[in-house]
């Protein structure tokens, strides 16, 4: 770090964060697991927006995802299995000023944190939550998870999974008050940077989908994808996510998408005109909760105690 002082805490007037300053300990995912890149991703978004790291707090659940905050040089809380949600929103309700980033997981996220998932997403709190998506329970070593294919074999159904998947973009579409809605891979760099950058930039909950493999239990799943792009929709617009034209070029199966049009981001969510990357949904003038539970924090502490035995007072016999 340049220009700063020695103390993480207090950097110094212009000071400018390189990657290392992000960098925390040695990430422990096992080789070729997608969750390397976006780790990567994020390292790189803070640096190029120059987010303090005392001003940036990751947040996650249970899972393989969710050991991203011990992996970032800033504040970080690993929370319990499916609550990563509600302790990001408590987070940006007392400390507003903060960027945060929700790590959490297809079976973290979809299975016991799906009513939480439900009502984030409709209280559209300012937060970047990023769904790492396998379609198995990696963690604890290759069970069914919400968004497991139908007829996959897991250790929980060793004949194959009984029920269709839930698809987290169609649910999410379907939430009131979604505001900020996209899927990316694990497999293109300068495409899952892209989108999430466009997720730090959204003022409001950002939701985004990333397909990865879990090397060792789903490492064929995308297959069908990653050998042949055509397979792929990539959605652009110019209020969607921006990548550069030598990427686009890349990626033969690409429609015009207007994110603000959410009837057609429903139907490309089914994926009948390829598997869809990119914005699906964007609102930016969808409530945010964050801007009434704000209200009061700039109160005195001693108004806020005189406040507290006021209402103690009236219980008094």
């Amino acid at each position: 770090m340049y220009g700063v002082k020695t103390d993480w805490f207090e950097p110094s007037p212009g000071c400018h964060y390189d990657l290392e300053d992000y960098e925390s300990l040695e990430a422990r995912w096992c080789p070729g697991c997608g969750d390397h890149a976006v780790l990567t991703a994020i390292q790189r978004i803070c640096r190029d927006e120059q987010l303090p790291p005392h001003e940036t707090v990751v947040v996650s659940g249970i899972g393989c995802s969710s050991r991203f905050p011990h992996y970032m040089k800033t504040y970080g809380f690993h929370g319990l299995h499916g609550r990563a949600l509600p302790l990001a929103e408590g987070v940006r309700s007392r400390r507003p000023d903060l960027n945060i980033f929700v790590a959490t997981g297809d079976g973290d996220c979809c299975s016991i944190g799906a009513g939480h998932w439900i009502h984030a997403i409709r209280y559209n709190m300012k937060m970047v939550v990023m769904l790492f998506d396998n379609n198995v329970y990696g963690l604890t070593k290759n069970q069914t998870s919400p968004t497991s294919s139908h007829g996959q074999r897991t250790n929980t159904h060793p004949r194959g999974a009984w029920l269709q998947p839930i698809d987290p973009i169609q649910t999410t579409l379907g939430i009131t008050n979604a505001s900020f809605v996209a899927q990316t891979i694990d497999w293109h760099p300068a495409h899952l940077t892209a989108t999430l950058r466009a997720a730090h930039k959204h003022d409001g909950l950002s939701f985004v989908r990333i397909l990865q493999r879990c090397p060792h239990y789903t490492d064929d799943i995308f297959d069908f994808a990653r050998n042949d792009a055509s397979k792929i929709l990539l959605m652009t617009h110019p209020d969607g996510v921006e990548v550069p034209a030598a990427v686009a070029k890349g990626f033969p199966n690409a429609t015009s998408h207007d994110p603000s049009n959410i009837d057609e981001a429903r139907r490309l969510a089914c994926g009948e005109d390829g598997l869809p990357i990119g914005l699906f949904y964007r609102n930016p003038d969808a409530q945010r909760y964050d801007l009434f539970s704000i209200e009061g924090l700039a109160t005195p502490r001693a108004e806020k105690i005189a406040a507290v035995r006021r209402v103690l007072d009236g219980y008094r016999v």
